[in-house]
This record gives structure tokens, C-alpha cells and sequence, in this order.
């Protein structure tokens, strides 16, 4: 139910492909409640944008160039605690779930349910209620019910947010150089991390850690 005397919630929208872009906009603008005022084509685009615009809801792709949705997310909970976010993905997963509220967001939407779901998502991280789509909570409750009765703990994270950032940029093809640029840290540090994610997630190589990267989603195939 929206309240006519409610101006429309203005919504920063952030993904690395023009076209879903503009069909998550046409969902969006659609609605009296809910107007799309900008938009960005990666995550430091994004943060750049809700740091110096007045926007109420970020709605944030999972799995874009140099900075991912997860990663804008803690960047924008970090600096505008009062902004609400939205995570959107290709991917079904549990994991990501957990990820985004970590991050700060309401939760997320898989992009194969947006024409479904992602207005009601959107109305309710702007109640500041975190949002479960439809079918996962049968999922999400099964696997945390396994876990308790084997006395699991919730999915840990397998790396820091450093490691994540690295690990993101190596597997884009950036040089230690060129990492070590953008993150404004020696070549030298950026390969002592390198050296760290290979062993700690018992791989060999960058192709390895590409695969992994993919998997997670912290870049698209």
C-alpha cells in the first residue's frame, strides 16, 4: 500500500549492462512510489553518486567492474548509514543473503524474479525490513536447521574484504602494479595478499582464482 502524500522514494540503480539497466527502470518508474534518479555502470561509480546526490534506495548489481554491489554496499552502510540498500543478482544463493545483510542491505533479489518482486523489495528496505524472496525461505530455513542440528555455525567468510577487493581486480586482469594503483598500495603488499588468497583457498594460479572469483561472483563469466 503506498501513502499518495509520500513523495516517491528516489532510487540510485547500478549495474555494469545498459540494458538491464534500463528494464529494472521501466519496473521501477512504473510505480507512483518509487522514481529512479540515477544510475551507474560500476560499484565506485555508485558510491560516488549516493555520496554527492540525494537518493533514498540504492539497488546494487551484484557483479560489476572495479568495485562489486557487496562492496559498495559496506562502502555507502559506511558512509551513509541512513541510505537503504537493495542487492540484485544472477545468482541464487544462499550465501549472498547472509552477504547482504553483512553489507548492510535489506537483502537481495535474483534478477530472474525482478519483474516479480524487486518493487515489493524495495518498499520494504524502505520500511528498513529485510527482504526474503519468495521461495528462499524454505531454503534459507532448511539449511539453518541442518546447520544447527549438526552443530555448524553460519557460513564464514572464506576472505577479508582486502583479500576480496585484490582477488576481484586479479581476476579482471589487473597487474600487482595496477592494484596496487587503485587500492593506493605498494606492488609488493598487493602480492604478499595474492600469495595469502592463493593458500588460503588451496589454489595455484590466477586462472584458479578467476574460477573462484566467478563462482562467488565477484565477476561475471
Amino acid at each position: 500500500m503506498t501513502d499518495p502524500e509520500r513523495p516517491p522514494t528516489r532510487v540510485l540503480l547500478a549495474d555494469d549492462h545498459a540494458l538491464v539497466r534500463r528494464g529494472v527502470r521501466l519496473i521501477l518508474d512504473a510505480e507512483a512510489d518509487l522514481t529512479v534518479v540515477a544510475e551507474a555502470g560500476d560499484g565506485a561509480e555508485a558510491v560516488a553518486l549516493a555520496r554527492t546526490g540525494e537518493v533514498d534506495l540504492a539497488v546494487l548489481d551484484v557483479a560489476m567492474p572495479r568495485m562489486t554491489g557487496l562492496q559498495a554496499a559496506r562502502e555507502l552502510s559506511r558512509l551513509r548509514p541512513e541510505l537503504r540498500i537493495l542487492i540484485l543478482t544472477m545468482y541464487d544463493n544462499e550465501q549472498y543473503f547472509f552477504e547482504a545483510l553483512k553489507a548492510g542491505a535489506a537483502g537481495y533479489v535474483p534478477k530472474s524474479v525482478a519483474d516479480r518482486d524487486l518493487v515489493e523489495a524495495c518498499r520494504a528496505a524502505i520500511r528498513d525490513e529485510p527482504f526474503i524472496y519468495p521461495g528462499a525461505e524454505t531454503t534459507l530455513i532448511r539449511n539453518y536447521l541442518d546447520r544447527a542440528r549438526q552443530g555448524d555455525p553460519l557460513p564464514a567468510r572464506a576472505i577479508t574484504e582486502r583479500e576480496e577487493e585484490i582477488l576481484k581486480l586479479v581476476a579482471e586482469g589487473h597487474s600487482s602494479k595496477e592494484i596496487g594503483d587503485l587500492l593506493v598500495i605498494s606492488a609488493k603488499t598487493v602480492e604478499r595478499h595474492r600469495a595469502n588468497l592463493l593458500q588460503k583457498l588451496g589454489m595455484r594460479d590466477r586462472l584458479e582464482l578467476t574460477r573462484y572469483a566467478i563462482r562467488v561472483g565477484l565477476i561475471e563469466p
